[in-house]
């Protein structure tokens, strides 16, 4: 297999990044990277150390993580929105050597031995870099799970590149195309696919530092030709174009859209399909599997459906005992993956990687799916404690570990509630402490100082008690109607 990276000098002057007004062009990410390289190396980073990196959409990000890639140093992905808890867990587990920003002084309240990424484009002329093996760590990337703490997914070389390979064959992704692309460079969309997808597959990418959707209309009339983003930023730019139908046309330009993170609703698959010429191609995946499903380009691209799985990928449905189902329309079964997709395991958690995979490597997804002539059809959770939040993945037990940090707080349970925009809301219901009901609002602002922003919850109850079974355990279906009640009034 080839290197993940390919030599990306050889490209020399073709553009391979534009932002913020520039245009930066192969030959120089690719001394960037390099320059970076041996600048880490120089301070003693090794083959295999962790490397923490503020994921802001900075030259100076990509930089490093080009480099980090070139010197086979797995990158710590940060999300600049972390709470300041999240944020202690994820350095204190993953360890990194360095934690580096593009814009340092953004961060040094938050951690204070933060250093910058030197651009420097002239590298030293060291020893040659050793070229990474397959199966050797390029990321970290931590994944919100049901309970607990985030866990660190280990993500590999191989990978990310058979993933990269199978998608640019399904989407007809080429050097010619330009990749208009506003999504944060955290998790798998936004960073393996959008930003590492595009130079491996020596393409130009537009990348936007933040999602506005006369931004993203304007980058498609100046040579965009696809455009990845999640159905709430559709959402958004559907309400854009009936507003501005020049916007729309603007749009109308790319060759493909593609939606992912969470299902497209039908009205809003009706609605860019109307005023955008093409229905958007959904695809399916999980951090820990990268994307395991995807509509093609030349294939059928329906509502609820994220496409057939990418060849050399063995995908199967199983009951709750993990037994194998048979496919059909009305067959309905927990999602299990195997093949070269699949991560290495969960950083310092083997007991989580084994409870999750099974000894032929198949991982289990939580996913609940049928299997149709056309492709996978996602029909929810296994479980009621993963919401999918504006393109986000958010795990209840995290946001309720963080309202019990209140001291009004007696109990807390989180649900998923229907969002016309978000795809789903959080909900939080909680037992005040004392009978000293806190303000809605004060634990708002609490979630989002703790966890990142997005996680905070869109509506709290204070109610008298939590519905349990016998188990002690919280009914969250009770939750979820008192919730719909609670909207329709």
């Amino acid at each position: 297999m080839d290197p993940f990276l390919p030599s990306l000098g050889a490209r020399a002057s073709r553009t391979a990044i534009r932002l913020g007004g520039a245009n930066v062009s192969y030959r120089d990410l690719d001394r960037l990277g390099r320059a970076h390289a041996e600048r880490m190396r120089s301070e003693g980073v090794r083959a295999g150390d962790r490397i923490a990196v503020w994921a802001t959409a900075e030259l100076g990000t990509i930089a490093a993580i080009v480099g980090n890639a070139l010197l086979g140093a797995p990158s710590v992905p940060l999300n600049p929105a972390l709470g300041a808890g999240e944020l202690a867990h994820v350095l204190r587990d993953s360890a990194p050597r360095a934690v580096l920003a593009a814009s340092p002084d953004a961060f040094r309240d938050r951690t204070p031995d933060v250093r910058g990424v030197a651009l420097d484009d002239q590298p030293r002329g060291g020893a040659a870099l050793a070229e990474p093996h397959p199966d050797d760590a390029l990321f970290v990337l931590y994944t919100s799970g049901t309970t607990g703490p985030p866990k660190g997914a280990i993500i590999t070389h191989r990978n990310a590149a058979f993933d990269v390979d199978a998608l640019a064959e399904a989407w007809g992704w080429t050097e010619e195309d330009v990749l208009v692309h506003a999504l944060p460079l955290f998790h798998v969309h936004g960073l393996i696919l959008g930003l590492l997808g595009t130079l491996r597959v020596g393409a130009a990418l537009t990348l936007l530092p933040r999602f506005a959707p006369d931004a993203v209309c304007a980058a498609m009339e100046n040579g965009g030709t696809m455009l990845f983003a999640v159905p709430t930023m559709y959402h958004r730019l559907v309400e854009h174009g009936e507003a501005s139908p020049e916007d729309a046309r603007r749009l109308a330009r790319a060759r493909l859209l593609v939606s992912g993170s969470a299902a497209l609703p039908v009205r809003e698959h009706d609605r860019i399909t109307r005023l955008f010429g093409q229905r958007p191609a959904e695809r399916y995946g999980l951090t820990e599997t990268l994307i395991i499903c995807a509509a093609r380009h030349d294939g059928p691209r329906a509502p609820g459906l994220v496409g057939p799985p990418l060849p050399g990928l063995d995908l199967r449905l199983v009951d709750d005992e993990r037994r194998p189902l048979a496919a059909g329309e009305d067959v309905l079964g927990e999602v299990a993956v195997k093949g070269p997709t699949v991560f290495a395991g969960y950083l310092n958690r083997p007991d989580a990687t084994r409870a999750a995979m099974d000894d032929e490597g198949f991982f289990y997804t939580g996913d609940i799916a049928a299997m149709t002539a056309d492709g996978v059809r996602i029909v929810g959770r296994r479980a009621t404690d993963l919401i999918k939040t504006g393109g986000y993945k958010v795990g209840a037990g995290e946001v309720e570990a963080a309202l019990l940090e209140h001291p009004s707080v007696r109990d807390a349970a989180v649900i998923g509630a229907p969002d016309e925009d978000l795809g789903e809301r959080i909900v939080a219901f909680v037992v005040a402490r004392d009978g000293a009901a806190p303000e809605p609002r004060e634990l708002t602002e609490h979630v989002a100082h703790l966890l990142a922003p997005h996680k905070r919850p869109r509506t709290v109850h204070v109610v008298a008690d939590l519905p349990r079974n016998a188990m002690g355990k919280v009914l969250k279906k009770e939750l979820a109607a008192i919730a719909s009640a609670a909207a329709t009034r």
